[in-house]
C-alpha cells in the first residue's frame, strides 16, 4: 500500500509540476505577443505566483517521492533509466531557477513599463528571450523523464 500512495503522490505532483509550467508558459506566452500590456502585467505577476505556489513545491515532491519510489521497488541509482531521469531533471530544474528570476524581472519591468506609460524595454525583450530559450531544454527532458517512467528501458 506504502508503494502505490508515493507513487499516486509521485504522478499526481508530477502532473501539477509538468501542467503548471506549460499553462503558465502558454499564458506569459501569449499575454507578451499579444502586445497588450496591461495583459502582459496581470498575466506575469500570476505566473509567478503560480510558479511558487504549485511548481516549487511539486518540484520538491517530485526527487522526494521518486527517490523513495526508487528504493521501495528496489531499483539500483545505475539502472539506465533511473540515471537519465535524474540527470535529465536536473537539466530541467536547472533552466527552471533562472527562468523564476527571469519571470520576476519581466513582471517587474512590464509594471514599470505600465506606470511610467511606455513600451516593453529592450532589458524585458532580452528576459523574454532566455526565457523562451531554458523552456526549450526543460520541456524536452520533462517529456523524456515522462517517457522513461512509462517504458523504463532496459
Amino acid at each position: 500500500m506504502e508503494y502505490l500512495v508515493i507513487k499516486w503522490l509521485h504522478v499526481l505532483s508530477s502532473t501539477v509540476l509538468f501542467g503548471t509550467g506549460i499553462g503558465t508558459a502558454f499564458y506569459l506566452l501569449v499575454a507578451v505577443l499579444s502586445g497588450d500590456l496591461r495583459l502582459t502585467v496581470g498575466v506575469s505577476r500570476w505566473v509567478v505566483r503560480a510558479d511558487w505556489l504549485f511548481t516549487a513545491t511539486t518540484a520538491v515532491l517530485q526527487p522526494v517521492t521518486g527517490f523513495w519510489l526508487i528504493h521501495l521497488a528496489g531499483f539500483p541509482l545505475s539502472t539506465k533509466w533511473v540515471a537519465w531521469s535524474i540527470g535529465l531533471y536536473a537539466l530541467a530544474i536547472a533552466c527552471w531557477l533562472p527562468v523564476v528570476w527571469l519571470q520576476v524581472r519581466m513582471r517587474d519591468l512590464a509594471a514599470q513599463a505600465l506606470n511610467h506609460h511606455q513600451e516593453l524595454s529592450d532589458s524585458f525583450w532580452r528576459c523574454f528571450t532566455a526565457w523562451f530559450l531554458l523552456g526549450i531544454p526543460a520541456l524536452c527532458a520533462f517529456l523524456a523523464i515522462f517517457w522513461l517512467m512509462v517504458a523504463k528501458p532496459a
